[in-house]
């Protein structure tokens, strides 16, 4: 006869069990490079040391081209404490399994690019020809563009970052050039006790417009905040938390602003289907000798009919007596704190994609991450990319489901 014992141990096997699924993925060691920027005026890289460190901390190789972070304040040596591996070309760089690189990649780098290669940079898609598109295409390769990744709140992170970056930047600039003997007229942006504020005017709510109001604030002058859209107005209001001066684009409104305005700050952000619009050029006329105009959205067409694209070599002119700085990349002049909010980013994403083991695996969970991706092992996955430039295109979701 069987025993108690033996009897619960047999009813035990016999239990229905769950069944038991494959619920992780083997875990893959990464060659991650990072290219040198060709861009004189890119200063930005997309990883800090410390982030270096994480990476190699987490089994990764990260190799860093020759100078990469130099001008982001990130010497080679930091690097190379870090346990990255100096190389001195670019032909080196490429041989990585994912390659970073703030701009876009230039011709001889992207005749480098190998099969299932990932590469990681801003697309800056109107300025892109065929052919960039056509080299991946034909290495079948991955790309994606840093500026359309998503986070979980249905933003985008990097862009957000460099937003936030550039709309603190842009009063810092304004309040150099507003206080030079050349360009300005001898005013102090900040306020002291018995003598008037300056006044700035903000054309733009976005994400921008919001830190430079906090700026301005913070800096003790007066700010008004222009915008068509109410929402937006209403979030920054509720975002700053202060009592600020908003209005819609009215032109008597916003003429009388620009009149007693010291500072100008263009961050109107436009879509490719709006029509643009522009502050005209008499009112641009009509502001106090010596003002001062930052127009953030340049590479969007500007701001101001009075606006043209200028560098970081020579960053301002004048017109009407009125300073205007247009230079396109404001994050690059403060490049060690862009390059930091970069690898706030990208660290903890390479990990993921390593820890998951590779890009195709990461990309069927992050569903942010899949929105940045406009070509696929070698398949054009956006439809505008495709449409504007002549390729066949399949939807990315399609391309993953297939894949085991």
């Amino acid at each position: 006869m069987m025993s108690e014992e033996g009897l619960h141990n047999m009813t035990t096997k016999l239990m229905p069990k769950e069944e038991l699924l494959a619920t992780g993925f083997k875990k893959s060691s990464l060659k991650i490079g990072v290219l040198a920027e060709t861009n004189n005026d890119e200063n930005r890289v997309c990883l800090s040391p410390e982030a270096v460190g994480l990476l190699v901390e987490a089994k990764h190789e990260v190799l860093i081209q020759t100078n990469a972070g130099e001008k982001a304040g990130f010497a080679d040596i930091i690097y190379s404490e870090q346990g990255a591996k100096i190389l001195p070309t670019y032909q080196e760089i490429m041989q990585a399994d994912i390659v970073l690189k703030v701009s876009h990649l230039n011709d001889k780098e992207l005749a480098l690019v190998k099969r299932n290669q990932l590469l990681i940079s801003s697309l800056q898609l109107f300025s892109q020809t065929r052919n960039y598109f056509a080299q991946i295409v034909n290495k079948k390769a991955t790309a994606i563009s840093f500026e359309d990744i998503m986070d979980n709140i249905q933003s985008f992170p990097l862009i957000r970052s460099m937003s936030e970056i550039v709309g603190v930047s842009a009063i810092h600039i304004a309040s150099y050039y507003l206080s030079h003997s050349k360009y300005g007229n001898g005013t102090l942006l900040g306020g002291i006790p018995g003598v008037t504020p300056a006044e700035v005017v903000i054309i733009g709510a976005g994400t921008v417009g919001e830190y430079a109001a906090r700026t301005v604030l913070g800096m003790g002058a007066s700010v008004k905040v222009f915008d068509n859209s109410i929402y937006k107005l209403r979030r920054l209001q509720n975002n700053v938390r202060e009592n600020i001066a908003t209005s819609t684009l009215q032109p008597k409104t916003l003429m009388r602003a620009i009149k007693n305005a010291d500072v100008i700050l263009g961050a109107l952000m436009h879509k490719e289907s709006v029509i643009q619009y522009k502050i005209p050029e008499y009112m641009v006329s009509a502001m106090k000798p010596g003002a001062v105009i930052v127009d953030v959205s340049i590479d969007q067409g500007g701001t101001f009919e009075t606006s043209h694209p200028t560098r970081h070599n020579n960053p301002v002119y004048q017109k009407h007596g009125i300073t205007h700085y247009c230079v396109p990349n404001i994050a690059s002049c403060v490049a060690h704190t862009a390059s930091n909010a970069f690898s706030n980013f990208f660290a903890p994403l390479l990990i993921g994609i390593g820890n998951q083991g590779g890009v195709s695996n990461y990309l069927k969970n992050d569903q942010g991450l899949r929105n940045g991706v406009y070509i696929f092992n070698g398949i054009v996955t956006k439809s505008s990319i495709g449409e504007s430039y002549g390729f066949n295109y399949r939807d990315l979701d399609l391309l993953l489901a297939v894949l085991h």
